[in-house]
Parts: C-alpha cells; sequence; structure tokens
C-alpha cells in the first residue's frame, strides 16, 4: 500500500525534475524546448492536433506567362505538380495551367526537359495538360477554382470539384503589377476579380480551408486591403506592394544554370518553398514554419537583390501543417526541419523579373557566332524591348505631366496607399483607363504592369476617362509598330 502511494509522488519528481531541465510535460507528451508552441500557435490554438487532411486535396496550378526568357515560370509550376504527385495528389485532383511553349522550344538545349535548379532532374515528365495555349485564360482560371464546368472553353474541363470537408492549394507565379496578374492571353487578372471569385467560392461552402501562393511582382498589392479575415484563405506572397520580386538560378549567378542555358530556371521565392517542401516531413512542418523559412531566403539577407514575403488573410490557419494541403513524400518521413541557412543558396545575387527577358537576349547575343541569324535576332529582340520600355515609360510620363503638371507629376503617379488599404477605390475605373492607354499608346505588355499604381492614382485622384483619353492622344500620336505594343491580342483589362 506504501509502495503503490508512493508512485504518483516519483511521478511528480520526474515531471518536476523535466520541467526543471528545460522541458515541459503537455498532457502524456514529454517537450523538448524547440517543440513548444510558437506564437502563431499560441494566438490561435488548434482544434484538430491530427496530422490526417480529412476531405479531399486539390491543388490549381498556373503559369502566367509565355516565351521562352520566361522559362522559369513554367519550370516553377512543373516543379511543384512534381511536388504535390510526390505528396500523394492524384492528377484528378491537380489542375494545371501553363502555356506549354518551352519544353519543345528551339531555344531548349535538352527537347521535351524542363528543369528548375542546376542539378535538377527532368520536371516536365508527366505533367497534365489540362489548359495549354491560347486556353490559359482568366475566364477558364477563375472557372476552374469555381467548379464551374460550363464556364469553361478548351482544355481538359477539369476543375476544383471540391466539398466542404476538402483543402486547395493554388499557386501561380508571373509576371505582375500593382493589383494585376500576368497572362499569356489578354485580358490580365486584376486582383478584384480574383478576390471575387476567392468570395463566391466560400460562399458556395465547397472547401474547408484554401492556401494559396503568388510569386509576381508587387503580388503584395493583390491581397492588402482586399482579402479579410472569415473566408479560411492563408496567401503568402513572393513581394510587398511595392517592390518586384527576383528570378534566381540565372546566367551570371552562382550557382547558374548549366552553361548552354541562356536563361533563369526559376524564381527566388518559389524555389524557395519548393526546396523547403522537399527537404522535410510535410506532415511535421506547418504553413508558418515554411514562410518564416521562405521570407528569410528570399530576403536574401535584405540585400538589393531580394523582396519581402508577405501574409494575408486567416493568419491563424499558418498553424496546419503543410501535409493537409500537399501531402508528403514518404521518403521523407524521417527528415526534421531545417535551419534557414541550411536551405540557403550560395548566391547573394538575384535578377529582377522584369529585367530577365533583357538578361536572356544579350547571353544569346554573347554566344552567338558572330555573323549569324541567330545573333542578328538576339540583337533585334533585346533592341525591342528596350524600345518598348522607353515607349512605355515616356509615354506614362507625360500623361502624368499633361494631367498633374510638370513639377506635382512625379509624385502623384508613385503615391503608394496606406498597407490597409486596396490599391484603387474603383476598379472599373483602373480598367477603363487602361484600355484607354492602350487604345491610344499600345500593349502595356509585361513590363508596362510596373505602371498599374500610376493609372490608380489616376482615377483615385478622380481624372476622368474624357482627361485621360485628351491625355493619352496627346503624348502617344500614333501605336508603335514594335511587336509588343501590338493589341492583335486585345486589350489587357
Amino acid at each position: 500500500m506504501i509502495r503503490n502511494a508512493a508512485v504518483p509522488f516519483l511521478l511528480l519528481i520526474v515531471a518536476l525534475s523535466l520541467v526543471a531541465d528545460g522541458r515541459q510535460v503537455v498532457d502524456d507528451f514529454i517537450m523538448l524546448p524547440s517543440d513548444r508552441p510558437s506564437f502563431v500557435d499560441r494566438a490561435f490554438p488548434r482544434t484538430d492536433l491530427g496530422n490526417e487532411a480529412g476531405g479531399t486535396r486539390w491543388a490549381v496550378l498556373i503559369a502566367g506567362s509565355d516565351g521562352y526568357w520566361n522559362y522559369r515560370h513554367q519550370a516553377d509550376i512543373c516543379h511543384a505538380y512534381q511536388i504535390l504527385k510526390k505528396g500523394g495528389l492524384k492528377d484528378e485532383n491537380i489542375v494545371v495551367f501553363m502555356y506549354d511553349d518551352i519544353a519543345y522550344d528551339e531555344e531548349n538545349p535538352r527537347p521535351g526537359i524542363i528543369i528548375n535548379r542546376p542539378d535538377g532532374d527532368d520536371v516536365y515528365k508527366g505533367v497534365p495538360k489540362d489548359y495549354t495555349g491560347e486556353d490559359v485564360t482568366v475566364n477558364n482560371f477563375l472557372a476552374a477554382i469555381l467548379g464551374n464546368r460550363s464556364a469553361i472553353t478548351g482544355g481538359s474541363g477539369k476543375v476544383v470539384d471540391s466539398g466542404p470537408n476538402d483543402h486547395i492549394f493554388i499557386y501561380y507565379s508571373d509576371h505582375g503589377g500593382p493589383g494585376v496578374l500576368g497572362m499569356p492571353t489578354n485580358p490580365y487578372l486584376y486582383a478584384d476579380d480574383l478576390m471575387d471569385a476567392l468570395k463566391k467560392k466560400h460562399a458556395s461552402g465547397t472547401y474547408k480551408s484554401l492556401v494559396f501562393y503568388l510569386e509576381a511582382c508587387e503580388s503584395g498589392s493583390i491581397f492588402q486591403g482586399l482579402l479579410p479575415e472569415g473566408l479560411n484563405i492563408y496567401a503568402t506572397t513572393a513581394a510587398n506592394a511595392e517592390e518586384s520580386s527576383w528570378g534566381t538560378y540565372c546566367p551570371g549567378e552562382e550557382p547558374g544554370p548549366p552553361p548552354e542555358y541562356e536563361t533563369c530556371l526559376g524564381d527566388l521565392y518559389s524555389v524557395a518553398w519548393m526546396e523547403d517542401s522537399e527537404k522535410h516531413n510535410l506532415q511535421t512542418e506547418t504553413l508558418h514554419q515554411q514562410y518564416e523559412l521562405v521570407k528569410s531566403r528570399t530576403a536574401n539577407d535584405n540585400s538589393a537583390y531580394g523582396s519581402h514575403v508577405m501574409q494575408f488573410g486567416d493568419i491563424g490557419l499558418s498553424k496546419d501543417n503543410l501535409f493537409i494541403y500537399m501531402g508528403t513524400n514518404p521518403d521523407n518521413e524521417n527528415y526534421t526541419l531545417a535551419s534557414a541557412n541550411f536551405l540557403r543558396a550560395n548566391s547573394y545575387h538575384a535578377v529582377n523579373q522584369r529585367d530577365a527577358d533583357l538578361l536572356h537576349f544579350w547571353n544569346k547575343f554573347l554566344k552567338a557566332p558572330q555573323g549569324s541569324s541567330r545573333k542578328h535576332e538576339a540583337q533585334k529582340q533585346f533592341v525591342e524591348a528596350m524600345s518598348h520600355r522607353m515607349h512605355i515609360d515616356s509615354s506614362m510620363k507625360l500623361i502624368g505631366e499633361l494631367l498633374f503638371g510638370l513639377h506635382q507629376s512625379s509624385e502623384k503617379l508613385q503615391a503608394a496607399r496606406p498597407a490597409n488599404q486596396p490599391l484603387v477605390d474603383d476598379w472599373t475605373c483602373l480598367k477603363n483607363l487602361v484600355r484607354t492607354f492602350e487604345r491610344h499608346c499600345g500593349s502595356l505588355s509585361q513590363y508596362g504592369m510596373k505602371h498599374m499604381r500610376s493609372i490608380a492614382n489616376i482615377c483615385n485622384a478622380g481624372i476622368t476617362n474624357e482627361q485621360m483619353v485628351e491625355a493619352s492622344a496627346q503624348a502617344c500620336e500614333h501605336i508603335p509598330s514594335n511587336p509588343l505594343s501590338s493589341l492583335h491580342r486585345g486589350f489587357s483589362a
């Protein structure tokens, strides 16, 4: 009797000694200091401590560009597919959007193969071709998210046919600008249209939680002031609302691509989350832990060659294990969470997303034999890209001066709104003014998206469409013959 009574006392002594030794006893488990709840765990305590996802995992992957100089975006998407596939997701639950013009492009030194890092395996093999070419549209992308097959035009017809207990992962990689995301077709995807679709998806009650990873310049502006709490959506972006995102594994970097490549292989934020996902058991790593690691790597020690990864929406969801959305590779079962330094590449240099095309054209020019047609083509592409940039920049500058005066123009066009406000009050106004600009000055194209804040500020200042028509007509007497200015694909809004 005395011996039995001593057992609880001895257990108490052991428990106290463990706490004194830096350990913590929770329920029937002993936790080391490194296992203790993070700030997010304490602020948003879990109600489902199991690792199982429950319901079905769905994914939508989209590369919003075309052209071999944008190789990295489709490489990102193909790589993401391979991670999800190894994680156990079925093809029927992964919807892929990619123009599919780089694997067999004559510029590709390894025909039929796409890599996302210098020593990487082929990530192209087996990727579903759900929506390719001219079927990669805003309408199809949003219809696929909403599960609206009747609104789909072309493609496989695959959509996110999810239910109330399902989990959705959306990953987008491309160029962007304030309030807008590029597409290989027109129109582009505007933040208000994406937000309307996400709200409709929530109202339909057809998911339990949704995670959105976004790679693009000024990508923070897509959710800033627009994504409310309460939709069970957690989003992270490659950059804040005012900065570029960055390409990586580019020519001239260390590590760079294999010598036969003349283009960037990946994007800094995208490569960061995917290389992290490949190294860990995603049953034990949370969204928050990955966010912190990716934020550190993408900031690149706060150098000039990095950006600020942001998070939006229901931050409490970041306590979820990545397994819930991506599954996990069984080969990683025994892998523990690595430090940010372990995942950091040796390179401290990256390439601004908007300059990656110039880098490709320049390297193509340097490597081409003297007097060859390839050298002439590269020179032509480089000159056309620079000419288009100068035209767009000078046209927007002149329009600003005509509307606001010489001395106030720069301040008015470049002003950024507070972090809790969306880019523009009237999105219809923004789209109308974009069309007005393009009607007189030609297509903005992927580079011109950087000026979307200027056009938004023109709207916010109360400038009417009639005033914009007059200013655009004076600034641009005609649309340049440069193919980048062509409106053959229609307006970007």
